[in-house]
């Protein structure tokens, strides 16, 4: 069977069986364009229309499609790592990272800052420790240094008053 291409510059020639009468996709070795193929013979030929009455008289019994086992995959176990990935010797031979004992002296030996809020906690502890101690030995102060009666009772009037004001803005709101 000899065949064109679709451009119409090259011929080939196939062997009769290799195109089925419902075609093929072929391709042009020259060009590279594709294109479907019948045989050439089955394009001349027309059937007649009693038979295709026949056929379409006829209803096709039609098959159950059959459907596909799916395959399981096999998960391998997988093996614990006999390296530990963050150990000194693996590091320094993947990474060239070298750690030696100077690092958790460091960490041992240095200091912890205590932290802003810890202090102002801290803070506030001590002073409310140091007005009550100053309340409960307000006689005792003051029998023995008597000029600091007018001092020691404006600052727990002052006191005072800041309580109440705490109180009156929180209820308040």
């Amino acid at each position: 069977m000899i065949i064109t291409c679709n451009c119409g510059l090259k011929k080939f020639s196939l062997p009769d069986n290799s195109i089925p009468a419902a075609g093929r996709m072929v391709q042009c070795g020259s060009c590279g364009l594709k294109w479907k193929q019948f045989p050439v013979n089955e394009i001349n030929k027309t059937e007649p229309i009693s038979n295709i009455e026949k056929i379409a008289s006829k209803p096709k019994q039609v098959q159950p499609k059959i459907k596909k086992v799916k395959k399981v995959k096999k998960t391998a176990v997988r093996k614990s790592r006999e390296i530990d990935l963050y150990s000194p010797e693996y590091l320094a031979k993947k990474h060239g990272i070298k750690l030696n004992a100077d690092v958790e002296k460091i960490k041992v030996d240095e200091k912890v800052s205590f932290g802003f809020y810890n202090f102002l906690i801290l803070l506030i502890v001590i002073t409310i420790a140091l007005a009550r101690s100053l309340f409960f030995f307000q006689d005792f102060i003051i029998q023995y240094f008597p000029f600091s009666e007018y001092y020691l009772n404006y600052l727990f009037e002052s006191i005072r008053n800041m309580f109440e004001i705490w109180k009156n803005l929180i209820s308040n709101y």
